[in-house]
């Protein structure tokens, strides 16, 4: 399953644009301009899984650092301190990952 068979590729698009100098990602305008706040649960957790590289059933701090490319190849990685908001945004246990019912994925559709 590809990203564009849940988003659309103009969101995809404009949620990239507006995050293409470093340290501009704002993951909570990023889940809204590119769509997902308005996704159902189950395709929240299909995104999810697209974006769990590993397959783990985690996001860790690796996956979050490319987690612009997921939406285009041609996307910047996130800096180092955007990677860690992002985790410690998502990271609801410490274990320094995000699983996808903790506060970011699980609460998506309520932003």
């Amino acid at each position: 399953m590809a990203i564009t068979d849940i988003l659309s590729a103009k969101d995809i698009e404009s949620a990239l644009s507006s995050c293409q100098a470093a340290d501009s990602f704002n993951y909570k305008s990023f889940f809204s301009t590119v769509g997902l706040s308005s996704k159902t649960p189950d395709q929240i957790k299909k995104v999810f899984g697209i974006l769990d590289q590993d397959k783990s059933g985690f996001i860790e701090e690796e996956e979050l650092q490319l987690f612009l490319k997921n939406f285009s190849s041609s996307a910047r990685v996130l800096t180092t301190a955007e990677t860690k908001a992002f985790l410690a945004a998502g990271d609801t246990d410490g274990d320094g990952k995000i699983g996808v019912e903790g506060r970011i994925w699980g609460n998506l559709a309520k932003f």
